[in-house]
């Protein structure tokens, strides 16, 4: 699985959790987030972008993304459960590496492309519960930035 960053180009995903954990031993004091989300765009294949987070509280952050492409989903209800999945995939190879280094406290929040507003409204308790049930916090439009602005900005 490689992952951009838009600063130091293409890495692995050991490569981007190596970088993490350089930004966050560069200021171990500050309190960290990091967040994941999956944002989709579909033409004749579907392109699905899932982004990671690193916010250093207060003082910005840093991201990276992987970009992967599938077959075209016509139901919105399926991209959606597939967003989520893999939002849910990341999340989790990332909570191993944290809790093997030391780092359990690191709080990983899941955002998703879901919102009160439009056609993704009736999906929010199954995709919340979801995400909760996996053990992970769960955010939805407009407080997902992770999947609506920052993934959104890399899937078109």
């Amino acid at each position: 699985m490689v992952f951009i960053s838009p600063t130091k180009g293409s890495m692995t995903f050991d490569g981007m959790f190596r970088d993490i954990m350089d930004y966050v031993g560069e200021l171990p004091e500050n309190g960290y987030k990091i967040i994941i989300g999956t944002d989709s765009h579909s033409r004749d294949e579907v392109c699905f972008v899932t982004a990671v987070i690193v916010h250093r509280l207060g003082k910005g952050g840093r991201y990276y993304y992987h970009r992967s492409r599938d077959r075209k989903m016509n139901s919105l209800r399926q991209r959606i459960f597939f967003e989520t999945a893999l939002s849910l995939g990341v999340a989790s190879r990332l909570y191993e590496k944290l809790s093997q280094n030391g780092h359990s406290d690191l709080n990983i929040e899941i955002h998703l492309d879901v919102g009160k507003n439009g056609e993704t409204k009736d999906l929010i308790r199954d995709i919340v519960g979801m995400v909760a049930g996996s053990g992970f916090d769960a955010r939805i439009k407009p407080n997902s930035y992770g999947a609506s602005k920052v993934a959104d900005k890399h899937s078109k």
